[in-house]
């Protein structure tokens, strides 16, 4: 009888990276979770810490959460040439993931606090708004990202994933944009988060005109 070929070992996940991840879940959902206890005190006793204006608190933080996770979406790439580290790309899905659920609620909190159910009006608001105009898009574009974030879906994209996933670049730019026509006055919070995205994105930009210059000079020598 012929032998049975043994099957090969599956490759179990180090520890180090269950930690990680174990603690990239917590830090994500940690402001959701205190917003959702701060929403029951404030149902239950008016008292919830959520200012005069609760509903704009609640899409205020919902928003910025969104945009936080996503310049640290952006920042895994940098932080993994400067440092090295490479075990920094095994939470970038993750952290992308997140931040697409924060949009989401973000714009859900919107349709169901702000609207109050009269969702047909997004449509009028979205044309009125450009704020909102700028906002919607930017949360349409990431569902691809979204929906493309599996492993599956790396292999059955190939190439095309990676030029997909490069959406991620102007839909940061969006979001910032949508935060800084909704602040209107003081526009230091958003202006810093715009600092932020200009430094990444100028990293990029300054890396591939680097390897263009470098690819150059060997093709000369």
């Amino acid at each position: 009888m012929a032998a049975v070929a043994a099957r090969p070992a599956r490759r179990r996940t180090p520890r180090g990276v269950i930690a990680g991840k174990a603690l990239v879940h917590v830090l994500a959902l940690t402001p959701a979770a205190i917003l959702a206890w701060q929403i029951r005190q404030e149902w239950l006793t008016g008292s919830g810490g959520l200012g005069a204006d609760p509903v704009a608190e609640i899409e205020h933080r919902l928003g910025l959460w969104a945009l936080r996770l996503l310049l640290v979406t952006l920042a895994i790439s940098p932080l993994r040439q400067i440092t090295g580290w490479t075990g920094a790309l095994r939470f970038r899905r993750m952290l992308g993931l997140y931040a697409f659920a924060y949009a989401t609620l973000h714009l859900s909190a919107y349709l169901v606090l702000d609207l109050r159910g009269y969702w047909t009006q997004i449509f009028e608001e979205i044309a009125k708004r450009p704020y909102i105009t700028v906002g919607f898009l930017a949360w349409l574009l990431l569902i691809p990202l979204a929906a493309t974030s599996t492993q599956a879906a790396m292999r059955r994209l190939g190439r095309r994933w990676g030029q997909l996933h490069r959406l991620i670049y102007p839909i940061t730019v969006l979001a910032v944009l949508h935060f800084w026509w909704l602040v209107k006055s003081d526009v230091r919070e958003p202006a810093l988060y715009a600092g932020i995205l200009a430094a990444l994105l100028g990293w990029r930009a300054w890396k591939r005109l680097r390897g263009v210059s470098a690819r150059r000079t060997a093709a000369a020598g």
